[in-house]
């Protein structure tokens, strides 16, 4: 039996997962993370990208658009801003964000932008875009 680990991932809207894993993926703000049972400690922000995690039952995705993961001896948070389900992911939905991130950039008064939000949602639906790319549920 391969060794596991209990995984959290969690909004502050809702709980996205509870288990035991073999191993995660996480898009660390630095690149991306393998963490497998006996991992050491650490705490990371994570960047919009797709966390992925390995149940006896198979790989798993997810999307997060930022947090912070922390890894203890036993257990593995992940403090998502916000996050779904690879299923629930809507390519139109990406597109329209990213539209909206860039419209937001041209032709307004730049006092009345918020460029780091701006950012970060045109990050997110560039991830969003990417694992949906990766995922088969869009081409091109």
């Amino acid at each position: 039996m391969a060794s596991t680990i209990q995984l959290d991932v969690v909004t502050a809207e809702q709980k996205l997962f509870s288990g035991t894993v073999e191993k995660v993926i996480a898009p660390g703000s630095m690149g991306d993370l393998g963490i497998y049972p006996k991992h050491t400690q650490l705490i990371s922000k994570l960047r919009a990208g797709e966390l992925k995690y390995t149940t006896a039952e198979g790989t798993t995705s997810l999307f997060v658009s930022g947090g912070v993961l922390e890894v203890q001896p036993t257990l593995i948070t992940v403090l998502a801003d916000t996050g779904m389900r690879a299923e629930d992911l809507d390519a139109q939905a990406a597109q329209d964000a990213m539209k909206r991130a860039h419209d937001a950039l041209q032709g307004k008064d730049p006092a009345d932008l918020d460029y780091e939000a701006i950012q970060a949602e045109l990050e997110a639906a560039k991830a969003q875009m990417e694992m949906l790319h990766r995922i088969g549920k869009v081409r091109g």
